[in-house]
C-alpha cells in the first residue's frame, strides 16, 4: 500500500512539474490588424488604387443634387412635360449613383479581403516564428474570457511584422 501511494505521489508531483513549465502565449488578433504596418500600407494602397473611381462618384453626387436643387427651383415654372422628363432623368441618375456606389463598394470589399488574406497569412508566420524562439508550447488567439498581460505576445508579434 505505501509504494502504491509512493508511485501515486510521484507520479502527481512529475506531472505538476510538467504543468508548472508550460508556456502559453495569447495574441489580439484584432489590434495586430488595426497598427501592423501591412495594413497600413495595404489601406494607403487601397485607398490609391479606388480613388479615380471614388473622386468620380463623389462628383456624380455633387452634380445630382445640384440638378436636384435647380429642378425644385424651376418646378413651378415647368410645363408638366417637361418636368416629367426631367424627374425621370434625375430619377435614372440616381439610380446610376447608387448602383456605382454599390459596384464600388463590392470592388472594395473584395480588394480588402484579399489584402487580409495575406495579412493573415504574415500574421500567422509572425506567431509561428515569435512562437518557436521563445519556446511558448501553446498560442491562443482574442477570443478567450481572460488572458493576463503577461501572456500576452501582440507587441512582440507587431514587432516582428514591422521588420518586414
Amino acid at each position: 500500500m505505501k509504494y502504491k501511494f509512493l508511485a501515486f505521489a510521484t507520479l502527481f508531483l512529475a506531472s505538476l512539474s510538467a504543468y508548472a513549465e508550460l508556456k502559453v502565449g495569447f495574441v489580439q488578433v484584432d489590434k495586430i490588424l488595426q497598427e501592423a504596418p501591412q495594413t497600413i500600407e495595404s489601406n494607403k494602397k487601397l485607398e490609391k488604387e479606388f480613388s479615380s473611381r471614388t473622386d468620380k462618384l463623389k462628383a456624380d453626387i455633387k452634380t445630382l443634387k445640384e440638378k436636384e436643387s435647380a429642378f425644385s427651383k424651376d418646378v413651378l415654372t415647368m410645363k408638366e412635360s417637361e418636368r416629367a422628363t426631367r424627374e425621370k432623368g434625375l430619377a435614372q441618375f440616381r439610380v446610376d449613383i447608387q448602383r456605382t456606389e454599390r459596384e464600388l463598394k463590392e470592388d472594395i470589399n473584395i480588394r480588402r479581403n484579399e489584402e487580409l488574406s495575406g495579412l493573415q497569412d504574415q500574421i500567422n508566420k509572425a506567431v509561428t516564428a515569435v512562437s518557436k524562439a521563445e519556446n511558448y508550447d501553446l498560442v491562443v488567439y482574442s477570443g478567450v474570457a481572460y488572458a493576463s498581460k503577461e501572456i500576452d505576445i501582440t507587441d512582440k508579434i507587431l514587432k516582428s511584422l514591422g521588420k518586414k
